[in-house]
């Protein structure tokens, strides 16, 4: 693989992954700089919450087993809480002008499930867990019962006491690659992290309206995107009418149909390369050198995205962090502490 965009080759990233496991420390190779004072087992190192990771899975556990959609909600809600100002729980905020009441923010869900781990923890560890580390762990525990890697979390976050609807810059779904490139070297991330990432679509779902522009008018032709696979596009346009009744919702997707029982799978990065994306900003990968190369290996490799995912989404849980004396451990992780 080329290096020529900051990229690190798989080959290093199962010996980073391999030392990530055994190593005490977020300092490893690649890692955003403002990580570093997160360490593994940080409660259990302080003496304040030693049991807090078999707490947290037990609670995702008890959800997953009825919704397997939870995974990718974590992961989402997990992604906008440290892409728009940095992991301090600020996306878990209640309030007229926060984050989370942004129109851009409607599809986010799992709050609830991040209430009750808090409330469990709050009952035998008082005062001690952030709501940004139980969203980390949560977000990692799901990854792993949907089938994917079970990577160490680092800890010691704390939680922030601003949110602002204004911050929230997702990109759009329609995005170009470079654009989208742009927005996560933006926040101090990769090429390689946005391409993993990015395959966190193999499961999940999304609303008809962030793809009816390739459905029906791609660039503002009147006529669908041509890239797209023929099938996809009929069984696209079938789930997503170009308009709905008046009172009926906007239908819901699967944004990998091969993919219904959403579990951890490479399919995303097949359906990339044969022209089946469902999202614009999907389909973008295969025009982009790199993009397509890491596509390409990510497709037949299972085992070699399983690692690239892990170190990616350590990547993103280590930005921005509040540690020490910064920000403060909520008592309810959607008001600031009175």
């Amino acid at each position: 693989m080329r290096t020529e965009q900051g990229l690190v080759s798989l080959s290093i990233l199962a010996l980073v992954a391999i030392g990530m496991m055994v190593g005490g420390s977020q300092a490893a190779i690649g890692m955003p700089p403002e990580s570093a004072p997160l360490i593994r087992h940080f409660y259990k190192v302080h003496n304040t919450c030693a049991n807090v990771e078999p707490f947290v899975r037990h609670q995702v556990q008890l959800v997953w087993a009825n919704d397997k959609t939870v995974a990718p909600k974590l992961i989402k809600l997990l992604y906008a809480d440290c892409m728009v100002n940095g992991c301090d729980a600020s996306i878990l905020l209640d309030g007229p002008n926060t984050e989370k009441s942004s129109p851009k923010s409607r599809g986010l869900a799992a709050y609830v499930l991040i209430d009750k781990i808090k409330q469990v923890l709050e009952a035998r560890c008082p005062q001690a867990v952030s709501c940004a580390d139980i969203l980390n762990l949560a977000a990692r525990d799901a990854v792993y019962l949907s089938g994917g890697p079970s990577y160490p979390v680092f800890l010691g976050r704390r939680d922030g006491v601003e949110s602002n609807a204004a911050w929230i810059d997702f990109p759009s779904p329609s995005s170009s690659w470079e654009s989208t490139l742009a927005y996560f070297e933006s926040k101090g991330l990769d090429l390689q992290d946005m391409v993993t990432l990015l395959g966190a679509h193999m499961m999940g779902r999304v609303r008809c309206s962030n793809i009816l522009d390739r459905l029906y008018n791609f660039n503002n032709t009147g006529k669908p995107d041509p890239s797209m696979e023929p099938s996809t596009l009929t069984y696209l346009r079938a789930e997503c009418p170009q308009k709905v009744r008046l009172g009926q919702p906007n239908p819901l997707i699967n944004l990998n149909p091969s993919n219904p029982t959403h579990s951890f799978t490479n399919s995303y990065y097949s359906r990339v390369l044969a022209n089946k994306a469902v999202l614009g900003v999907d389909q973008q990968l295969i025009y982009g050198e790199d993009t397509h190369d890491l596509s390409d290996e990510y497709a037949t490799g299972l085992q070699d995205f399983k690692l690239g995912f892990a170190f990616s989404m350590n990547r993103m849980g280590g930005l921005k962090v509040l540690t020490g004396s910064k920000g403060q451990i909520r008592l309810n992780c959607r008001m600031v502490n009175k």
